[in-house]
């Protein structure tokens, strides 16, 4: 178990499509946040459990952001746009749970509740201070693209002589990222508000359930919130889990009128579980007040064919934030594979760098859909090779170098210019 912390976070995020776009600022921290009841006045299936939207406002020198998180629903660029306009926001990231047993209202319905869910958040701002790090624990995921004899991966739920229908026996196939990354901003007395939980895993214990539900996102929020007296609010942000699949596995009914019924004690497992883990880091981050505030980000974008479809195109926006240095944020819209996630922690940890990994996060352009990695486009399965609406291979691999470029140019590192050649001898002396 490894932990980090910071003690203020200034993050500014702003951009022109197609273009790239950096904003620095620093100053004091405010947050606010808020949650709001999202599940749909009239659904289709019985509600077992309701949806939430959470949304997270920072506020540092002139730099104002927002997040906002949600199990169910959708926002059009203008909408965000609008958002940003109407909040004063430099940036506004749209982060979906992925939720597989979701259920949307209609457009102005969503629209009017996401706009209160920010309004509120926007009208409880209080100064803050903020930490966060990571916490390893046994998997509650697995990769659910399983290579076969023939060389070639396919899905959990494609069965052979080896492998049993969607994993029932819980194999811990791999690669995975079995920790969670948690981000906890308190007060200026030092109570918790507000939780970030960042894992990644597709919310689809239970599939085909024909009931609305929030998933393992629902309960593992539900129960951190309850952890914290129902004090504080915690805002769930997915990570990189295009292939991932969660442990706690449910076949899924065959109908609504099935008298079987879906199997929530597994939904409840796993998010009690991740809770746990996600409670034990967050009682243990504290700030560190001799951390100096700034904050430097990019946001950039690629354009992008599709792997079969030529003619598709795809124009992804994606962000890197740089905060005090050494925290260091990827956020990605779209499905990306994990060893993007794995690739990213492992390359910027290795120089005492805290990161994280936001996928299924938009703030505007196209979405690139599944974005799986080299090795993973050419073993093929779900996300991957079928179908005829996935990206370019290699697409991904493009992102992440962008990131990285993007943070060493954050850093000062990345010269514009050629580096000195001269050597210097022990006592000093400059030799061209």
């Amino acid at each position: 178990m490894k932990t980090h912390h910071l003690f203020y976070l200034l993050v500014g995020l702003s951009f022109l499509f197609c273009s790239n776009t950096d904003i620095q600022a620093a100053g004091k921290l405010r947050a606010g946040s808020a949650k709001i009841n999202i599940t749909p006045p009239s659904t289709r299936y019985p509600v077992h459990d309701s949806l939430y939207a959470r949304s997270l406002i920072l506020d540092a020198g002139s730099v104002r952001i927002g997040f906002l998180t949600y199990d169910s629903g959708n926002g059009s660029d203008a909408f965000i746009e609008s958002l940003k306009k109407k909040f004063n926001l430099n940036e506004l990231f749209f982060c979906q749970s992925h939720d597989h047993s979701g259920a949307s209202g209609t457009k102005e319905w969503t629209e009017a509740n996401f706009t209160k869910v920010l309004d509120e958040a926007s009208k409880n701002m209080f100064d803050a201070t903020l930490s966060g790090g990571h916490r390893s624990f046994p998997s509650l995921s697995f990769n659910r693209l399983i290579v076969r004899d023939d060389g070639h991966a396919r899905e959990s739920w494609f069965a052979d002589d080896h492998y049993r229908y969607i994993n029932r026996e819980r194999l811990p196939h791999g690669p995975v990222d079995n920790s969670v990354g948690v981000i906890r901003i308190d007060d200026a007395n030092g109570n918790p508000r507000i939780l970030i939980m960042n894992y990644a895993c597709h919310p689809d214990v239970i599939w085909n359930n024909f009931e609305v539900s929030g998933d393992y996102v629902g309960y593992a929020t539900r129960y951190t919130e309850e952890a914290f007296g129902n004090k504080i609010h915690c805002l769930f942000v997915n990570g990189a889990a295009g292939n991932q699949a969660p442990l706690f596995k449910d076949g899924g009914r065959q109908g609504p009128d099935d008298p079987r019924k879906a199997n929530y004690d597994l939904i409840e497992r796993m998010g009690k579980l991740l809770s746990i883990e996600t409670v034990k880091l967050a009682k243990e981050l504290y700030p560190n007040p001799y951390d100096e505030a700034s904050v430097k980000v990019k946001t950039d974008s690629l354009t992008f064919t599709g792997r079969f479809d030529k003619t598709q195109k795809r124009t992804p926006h994606f962000s890197v934030v740089a905060i005090n240095n050494r925290y260091v944020f990827s956020v990605v819209p779209g499905e990306f594979f994990i060893k993007f996630q794995l690739d990213w922690k492992n390359e910027l940890s290795q120089y005492g760098l805290v990161p994280f990994f936001f996928g299924y996060a938009t703030s505007g352009g196209s979405s690139p859909g599944y974005v799986p990695d080299v090795r993973s486009s050419a073993l093929g399965g779900f996300g991957a090779d079928q179908g005829g609406g996935q990206i370019e291979v290699g697409a991904g691999e493009r992102v992440m170098i962008k990131q990285l470029e993007n943070y060493y140019i954050l850093s000062g590192l990345m010269r514009d210019k050629p580096g000195p050649g001269e050597h210097r001898l022990d006592d000093g002396t400059i030799l061209p």
